[in-house]
């Protein structure tokens, strides 16, 4: 773990950092902001977010960056490492009146340096599909209509926390709200001018599916309603046939998406979950929010498998890093115990999106060609409202700790367990995975590994005939520390997912206080299960790099081929150079540089 330091040295702004490929170097000439560069005052605005594209310019300058600030919404082309950046000719600013934007992103599949479709959510919860280079606005969805001497807004009033392209598709999106909805579009058809009426299509634990009935297309074609309060964010698998949802009930939940069939759920160790992504060869999720912590969740085990502490605040985005993750060869174990049924599966990447990583592939097989094992590290990073960036390694005494090891490449915390191991199956009355029963866990073999057998599991396809078939893991519970519960537990409780009480009246503190009771009551069940192991009970990884590298809450974290994003909550968009890279931009023109460093 990196070393903070005190005093002076703990507040300062980090330009650099070192990792085992090298040094990686803040470029402040390539930084992204308002034109006029003047720090953006955040108080009571939506988190700038940052989408990128690429245009396939012949030449070579295809990539396009589109980056939210309070009202405003920007649109340019990207230099990255290559060149400066060039603030005073963006290809397309807008301005907004009465709402703002919160979240955006650009359809690969219909990008070209003529024409992009681009998606923008709003606060006040409507969606508009833009083309910033023809600088048109194409349609606008859960607009406002009038009836009577009011408007209303027919489909959903609650401000838009995460809109995506569905992977693939040309025409169908996806769309999250605060209100705990999500709602399927097709842009070929209207919203219609009378509120929708549902119809029940499918249910289970924490989640409802509803079709939208008319005698006509319209839109939407699909309500969920997933967990309690808002659906913060969701992300699609690299092969587009999932669906995680990290909710503010602390609830991860993953849905074969066709099938909207629930193959597995896991619970924060407190509060909300705010942020959710995929390893890039799909078998792992890692999630982070309110707790501090980002916690990896297997995705054919349904389960918890490791716990990373370095942030001192909530954290706001997780990604992985395609290119830093890593296959190498490795001596032959001198014994192996368990199935490798599992990762001799193969992922099939679909929906048409490029994958950058040329190790990809290999991470889909567990084997070599010439059968020698393979050693794994995943890289993922993190940033929170601490304004602290932080790297990770995932290796393989995580993923695979019934395997002796030649080496250890990462900063691993395993709390001591010494009990045997011992099984049990996880499902719910509809039948779907994910959903165990509040019983105590039993122990935990030291090495944390377990064993697993899978049973089918499925439903016929909602959007089209395909049919998902989905596993049901079964595998060991976990076990009790309850020394150790009491201090990890005293760490961890903070008041975060309270907020502010505003208003003094005594029905106003009854009601937070008898909410409180309740979610402490619910988080007590669920503590010591499969859906919320202890902190003793699963590896606790430490950051390979934690660095503060802004002054406000930091809202974006992107890995690209030769940088890395990151954009912060005063509007500033910063690219850092991966080791290596940095020369690039040696001969830049000093005329376009900032005047100063921002961070």
């Amino acid at each position: 773990m990196a070393a903070e330091g005190g005093g002076k040295e703990m507040n300062e702004i980090k330009t650099q950092f070192t990792t085992r490929e090298g040094v990686y170097k803040l470029l402040t000439h390539s930084e992204y902001s308002r034109p006029n560069r003047v720090p953006f005052n955040s108080q009571g605005s939506n988190p700038v977010k940052v989408s990128f594209v690429n245009v396939n310019d012949q030449s070579g300058n295809g990539d396009r960056i589109c980056f939210n600030v309070g009202r405003e919404l920007y649109f340019y082309i990207y230099k990255g490492v290559r060149k400066a950046a060039d603030l005073s000719k963006p290809i397309d600013k807008r301005i907004y009146k009465g709402t703002q934007p919160t979240c955006h992103d650009f359809n690969p599949l219909t990008a070209t340096a003529e024409s992009v479709s681009l998606l923008v959510g709003f606060s006040a919860g409507q969606v508009q599909l833009i083309d910033p280079i023809k600088k048109e606005t194409s349609k606008l969805f859960n607009e406002e209509v009038g009836l009577t001497a009011f408007t209303l807004r027919l489909i959903d009033k609650s401000r838009v926390t995460c809109v995506r392209w569905v992977p693939g598709s040309e025409s169908l999106f996806l769309v999250a709200h605060s209100s705990g909805s999500l709602y399927l579009y097709n842009v070929e058809h209207t919203c219609g001018t009378t509120p929708p009426h549902y119809q029940l299509l499918k249910q289970g634990d924490g989640y409802a599916v509803h079709t939208c009935k008319s005698k006509s297309a319209r839109n939407p074609l699909l309500r969920w309603t997933v967990g309690e309060g808002a659906l913060n964010e969701f992300a699609f698998s690299p092969d587009g046939k999932f669906l995680a949802c990290a909710s503010q009930d602390g609830f991860l939940r993953v849905f074969g998406f066709d099938a909207a069939e629930l193959h597995g759920t896991m619970k924060s160790y407190f509060g909300g979950l705010l942020c959710v992504c995929w390893s890039p060869d799909g078998r792992y999720i890692v999630a982070g929010g309110e707790d501090d912590l980002v916690t990896v969740w297997s995705f054919s085990d349904c389960r918890v498998i490791a716990r990373g502490h370095g942030h001192k605040s909530w954290v706001s985005v997780v990604a992985f890093d395609h290119c830093t993750t890593s296959v190498e060869d490795s001596d032959p174990p001198a014994e192996f115990s368990g199935s490798d049924e599992e990762f001799h599966e193969q992922i099939h990447f679909g929906g048409g999106r490029d994958r950058a990583n040329s190790s990809q592939s290999h991470l889909s097989k567990r084997n070599s060609t010439d059968g020698r094992p393979v050693s794994v590290t995943y890289r993922f990073g993190s940033v929170g409202q601490d304004t602290q960036l932080c790297l990770w390694d995932l290796t393989e005494d995580i993923l695979f700790p019934h395997l002796p090891l030649s080496r250890t490449r990462t900063h691993t915390n395993v709390m001591s367990a010494t009990s045997p191991p011992a099984t049990g199956a996880v499902s719910n009355s509809s039948g779907n995975s994910g959903a165990p029963a509040n019983s105590l866990p039993a122990p935990l073999p030291r090495s944390n590994s377990l064993p697993h057998s899978s049973g089918p599991a499925g439903g016929s396809s909602i959007i089209d005939s395909t049919f998902i078939a989905t596993g049901v893991s079964k595998f060991a519970t976990l076990s009790l520390h309850d020394t150790r519960k009491e201090r990890h537990e005293k760490d961890h409780k903070r008041n975060h997912s309270m907020g502010h009480i505003s208003s003094k009246s005594s029905d106003k503190l009854n009601q937070l206080s008898s909410a409180a009771r309740t979610a402490k009551a619910d988080a007590a069940k669920t503590l010591g299960t499969l859906l919320c192991p202890r902190m003793e009970e699963v590896p606790l990884l430490e950051p390979l790099v934690c660095k503060k590298i802004a002054h406000e809450r930091l809202t974006v974290l992107i890995f690209l081929e030769d940088c890395l994003v990151t954009a912060c909550q005063e509007g500033f968009i910063c690219t850092w150079a991966r080791p290596g890279k940095v020369g690039l931009l040696s001969s830049q023109n000093p005329a376009n540089s900032p005047s100063g460093t921002v961070v």
